[in-house]
């Protein structure tokens, strides 16, 4: 009984979140990852050469702001003249049928009279922007007559000031429109305020003034529903569409899949009269800039960084097909009643085998998921997923672990004994098996792995508590999933941002070294993703160092009275740490031992120095693995073969024959910084030549 009333009372606390009683943390950002992941795989494909010809996106990109002589049209600030001759070509030579301007025209120029003249050519939406502090700028906007509207329940956004353009350019304009991009607390752009709040005037959005330019269509209206004794504004109805749009006014930004949704063309091409005439008859132009430093990038559920013109233009597309999601006023109680509907299975689900109540859990998330999926794919309808997940899965989950903690309590005990001496991956073998290993400290050879971040110190310092966590926690739960699950490693310890792991022990294995080495490849794999999704969170992104070293180990129960640990220990795993840092010193990503490398005799390796490292007399080879001979491919092999060629001709002090062989090499595989450093080094040794004693060996005195 206790236990179904625990269940239910996690479905009621995800109801009360429903009606917003209370806010659950971390459930905004679920709701967020869901949305996402829905948008990502319902979202309409376009492909290449299928863009959407009614619109056209003239970017002032990186050939546009080249010199003339190069092309382009100079750096920006662009003259007015510069601008006018672009809008005049849009009209003129392209036959554009309105132009929207994604830029302030903010302050007095000379040539101000001549973009107004071209402006006075066609219909041109000029932008505004909007801020809270830092004051105003420009002719303020008009913003919108909303006297005939009724009285909605809305939450639009204010701002206090406003960034305009002058007076003549704004009498020019066909109209104007801010061009604020919203962004959510994670930085993804999914929403862009269709109106806003400055100065008791509202004003639209570029995307619905461009609109109402293109058919001179009347202010946008509401169109709202009652519930009640209130009025909750539905959409927006501009030039016969309708927007749907919530209560604070934003509308979902119907973002499509592709790699070019919209056609690009650059602005030099316009301007310089290199675009064929006519080729932008008829269409909706957007003029915005993806240069370096002039774009306003922003991410999405679809992409990693996007230039900011593109969220208007896909705003713009989805108006005039009809594809903005919806998100009705009564989809918060829609979400209580989906929540609710799970009190049944949280309420009976303890009197199921585990295995029965796992399986009706997941139909019921299915049902959800797909749905609601085909919702948003058909209908355009999206209602929160977040709560009603959550209400499914959290009693199950306590359903499951309550029994499993009634059914299990001695197996359990078994493992509490010697959680503080092993790792938890060892813990379970014990458990499972506690007569067949020992804790027994013994020596065995063993492989060991170090990876460590580089530059966490820039990392720490650039992140909030909060975020480092997050981000640390992300980093160290993808390294050991690689580690443990995917190469069956024992994971040793976590040194700060460290991670330390061995192979070859409790259970024996021939392979201990390939898997290491495999291992050590497949992170770096993993941290160059990690690196893409930490950039899409705006997170500093991820680059670790890893060495390994394979060798005689003690390794067992070692510690003191007051903590102990399953480890390793000896001086193979010393220089197993050195390798991790030596990384660093060659501009690598992995290194390993001369002893790990002989136990990869079908393996192509690049022998990257003979070093002497501090508390070791005795010189080792040190390796850089690229992976099994099948694997890599003949070109490596054969730069690979040049390197060993070069590093003969360095070792027997032909000097001017190694650098030719590093020309070479730097001319076939650029950008290799291990190239660089034996270039340096050849180069300094040809100015100081070494004494007869010289073998070659580097030395390190720092750990």
């Amino acid at each position: 009984m206790r236990r179904a009333m625990l269940a239910c009372s996690l479905v009621l606390v995800l109801a009360g979140h429903a009606l917003q009683a209370w806010t659950l943390p971390g459930l905004q950002r679920l709701e967020w990852w869901l949305y996402d992941a829905r948008i990502a795989w319902w979202a309409t494909p376009v492909a290449e050469d299928q863009a959407d010809e009614r619109l056209t996106i003239v970017d002032i990109d990186e050939a546009s702001l080249r010199e003339p002589e190069q092309g382009g049209e100079g750096r920006w600030p662009w003259p007015r003249e510069r601008l006018a001759a672009l809008v005049q070509g849009l009209f003129e030579q392209q036959g554009a049928a309105v132009v929207g301007l994604d830029i302030i025209l903010a302050g007095r120029h000379p040539g101000d009279a001549t973009l107004a003249k071209a402006m006075r050519m066609g219909p041109v939406v000029v932008g505004d922007a909007f801020h809270t502090g830092g004051g105003s700028s420009g002719a303020p906007p008009p913003g919108l007559d909303t006297s005939g509207w009724p009285s909605l329940q809305v939450r639009i956004r204010s701002y206090e000031h406003a960034i305009g353009v002058v007076p003549d350019l704004r009498q020019a304009a066909a109209g104007s429109g801010h061009v604020q991009a919203l962004r959510d607390a994670d930085g993804v752009t999914r929403r862009v305020p269709m109106l806003i709040e400055q100065a008791q005037r509202w004003h639209p959005s570029l995307s619905l003034s461009v609109l109402r330019a293109l058919s001179d269509a009347p202010a946008p209206m509401p169109v709202w529903a009652s519930y009640g004794d209130r009025n909750r504004i539905e959409a927006l109805e501009v030039a016969g569409l309708r927007v749907p749009v919530d209560e604070a006014l934003q509308a979902l930004v119907p973002y499509r899949r592709g790699s070019a949704t919209v056609p690009v063309v650059s602005a030099a091409e316009v301007s310089q009269g290199r675009l064929a005439p006519g080729s932008l008859q008829g269409r909706i132009v957007l003029v915005g800039s993806s240069a370096s430093g002039l774009a306003d990038l922003v991410t999405t559920p679809l992409h990693a960084s996007l230039p900011g013109v593109h969220v208007h233009a896909e705003l713009i597309a989805g108006f005039l097909d009809g594809r903005v999601a919806r998100e009705p006023a009564y989809a918060r109680m829609a979400e209580v009643v989906l929540v609710l509907l799970a009190l049944p299975l949280a309420w009976w689900g303890g009197r199921w085998r585990p295995l029965t109540l796992v399986a009706a859990a997941g139909c019921c998330a299915v049902l959800l998921v797909v749905g609601q999926g085909a919702l948003l794919a058909h209908h355009g309808l999206l209602l929160p997923l977040a709560a009603p997940l959550l209400a499914v899965f959290l009693p199950t989950a306590l359903q499951v672990a309550w029994g499993y903690a009634v059914e299990s309590r001695s197996r359990r005990q078994m493992a509490t004994l010697f959680a503080s001496y092993v790792p938890p991956e060892i813990v379970q073998r014990l458990a499972e098996n506690p007569g067949a290993y020992s804790m027994k400290p013994l020596e065995r050879e063993l492989t060991v792995l170090f990876a460590d971040v580089r530059g966490f110190t820039t990392v720490s310092e650039s992140l909030s508590p909060q975020a480092l966590a997050d981000w640390i926690n992300e980093y160290l739960t993808a390294m050991s999933l690689v580690i443990r699950e995917q190469h069956h490693g024992t994971l040793d310890k976590y040194i700060g941002d460290a991670v330390m792991a061995f192979w070859g022990a409790p259970l024996e294995d021939a392979a201990h070294a390939e898997r290491a080495v495999c291992a050590a490849l497949a992170m770096q794999r993993t941290a160059r993703e990690l690196s893409a999704a930490f950039v899409a969170k705006g997170w500093p992104p991820v680059a670790i160092g890893v060495g390994v070293n394979s060798g005689l180990m003690r390794v067992g129960d070692m510690g003191s009275q007051l903590r102990r640990a399953y480890t390793v220990m000896g001086d193979a795993v010393n220089l197993g740490s050195r390798l991790e840092g030596l990384t660093r010193a060659y501009g690598v990503d992995v290194l390993i031992g001369q002893d790990t490398r002989e136990r990869l005799p079908h393996w192509v390796c690049r022998e990257v120095d003979r070093v002497r490292v501090k508390g070791k007399q005795v010189p080792v080879r040190i390796y850089e693995p690229l992976g099994p001979k099948e694997q890599v491919s003949e070109q490596q092999q054969a730069l690979v073969a040049q390197w060993d060629q070069m590093l003969s001709l360095v070792h027997h002090r032909n000097w001017s024959a190694a650098l030719s062989a590093l020309d070479r090499l730097g001319h076939e595989d650029p950008g290799q910084a291990l190239v660089a450093l034996y270039r340096q080094r050849v180069q300094h040794l040809m100015q100081h030549p070494p004494g007869p004693d010289w073998d070659g060996v580097t030395h390190f005195d720092a750990k």
